[in-house]
């Protein structure tokens, strides 16, 4: 074989495949959770606590989703990355083959002609036989960086089909979490809504500090007494939804308007559940909110979650930790805006937001003094 001939062939014939440690393990370790999280969710079918199991089933959908959608992103960025740096090396390789074929195509009696006599034809056939080992490595990394190219574009396709399974798995999951909820008869009351009294209360209220004076007021009955103290987990709660601070407590929106709570950015349909064991108190459409969800955790101090699609639970329920309350608005997205978004930064998938308040004893103060947000990280 001439040694242009063994140079393309380095450059071009098949190999098997080399993928990026980083971006494509990971995208692979992602196919492997939702693959996983598919089989937890025809267990949780049969579980006796089949709230709690399709909670977990949501929970890892949604994190090998999230995971997907990073491995994607590294991906797409290892793939633009080679693909400039082989765009960039092109006029190289194509100098280095043109250099390799006047070598082989000039005549022997050439070749061995030198100005300088047989010593400088000597000398020019050493540093031939210096170069060939460098063009044969160069050309092994080119081909590697080909193959890798190649094997990602590769995997990107067969996500596709991945983040098709692992959007239908959520959805199933979530519709029969619902319904799971709604059939829970297990849970400990502390008291029974009258809706006649909570809709006189919410017709007659315009703020939520008006609301939330009069929460006493929408029971049957006497509301049963609790000696709950969380007080010692302050700054500790996660975050009712995964997802990125958008404003803090008093900062103002592009319209001018402060609110005295945190607004997080979540993603579309969402799983939002209970930062600890509380009572619910209201559950439902109120004022200018959407759909809100209000919980005490303790006498005196409530958590007020708005801007939910759907609300689970009822009033009067005391409800363990890492309870589902409700889901984030939005629609899933479909596989092909994934992975259009494969490329971008982080947070540009996060389009609903969530509304955080927490009220002691009837006035707003900063959720970040009770709920941990990663901003002091």
């Amino acid at each position: 074989m001439s040694m242009r001939a063994a140079f393309l062939s380095l450059v071009l014939l098949a190999a098997p495949l080399r993928l990026a440690a980083d971006p494509a393990e990971a995208a692979r370790e992602a196919a492997a959770q939702l693959e996983a999280a598919s089989v937890q969710l025809q267990q949780a079918e049969s579980s006796r606590d089949r709230v709690k199991a399709l909670t977990s089933t949501v929970q890892a959908f949604e994190a090998g989703l999230a995971a997907m959608r990073d491995g994607l992103r590294r991906v797409a960025r290892r793939e633009a990355q080679l693909s400039a740096q082989l765009a960039a090396r092109r006029d190289e390789v194509s100098g280095l083959l043109g250099i390799i074929q006047t070598i082989e195509t000039s005549p022997p009696p050439v070749l061995m002609v030198h100005p300088s006599g047989p010593l400088g034809a000597a000398r020019s056939a050493m540093m031939l036989a210096e170069v060939t080992p460098a063009l044969h490595a160069r050309a092994q990394e080119l081909k590697a960086d080909l193959e890798e190219v190649q094997s990602l574009r590769l995997l990107q396709q067969s996500a596709a089909r991945t983040l098709e399974e692992g959007l239908s798995g959520v959805q199933a999951a979530r519709v029969q979490l619902s319904t799971a909820i709604a059939d829970r008869t297990s849970l400990p009351r502390r008291f029974t809504a009258d809706p006649v009294r909570t809709a006189i209360l919410i017709s007659s209220t315009e703020t939520l500090s008006g609301f939330a004076d009069g929460l006493a007021d929408i029971a049957e009955g006497e509301i049963a007494a609790s000696n709950a103290d969380i007080s010692d987990l302050r700054g500790t709660l996660p975050l009712p939804v995964e997802g990125l601070v958008l404003r803090g407590y008093g900062e103002r929106d592009a319209a001018g308007i402060a609110r005295p709570g945190l607004l997080v950015a979540a993603r579309p349909r969402a799983l939002v559940t209970a930062p600890t064991a509380a009572t619910i108190r209201y559950r439902g459409p109120l004022l200018d909110l959407g759909n809100v969800v209000i919980l005490e955790p303790q006498p005196d101090t409530l958590f007020i979650f708005s801007g939910l699609a759907e609300v689970f639970g009822e009033a009067g329920e005391v409800i363990p930790e890492g309870t589902p309350v409700g889901l984030m608005s939005g629609e899933n997205p479909k596989p092909d805006a994934i992975l259009s978004l494969s490329g971008e930064g982080g947070g540009t998938d996060r389009t609903e937001t969530l509304y955080i308040e927490v009220r002691m004893d009837n006035s707003p103060v900063d959720p970040e003094t009770w709920f941990r947000t990663g901003k002091g990280g």
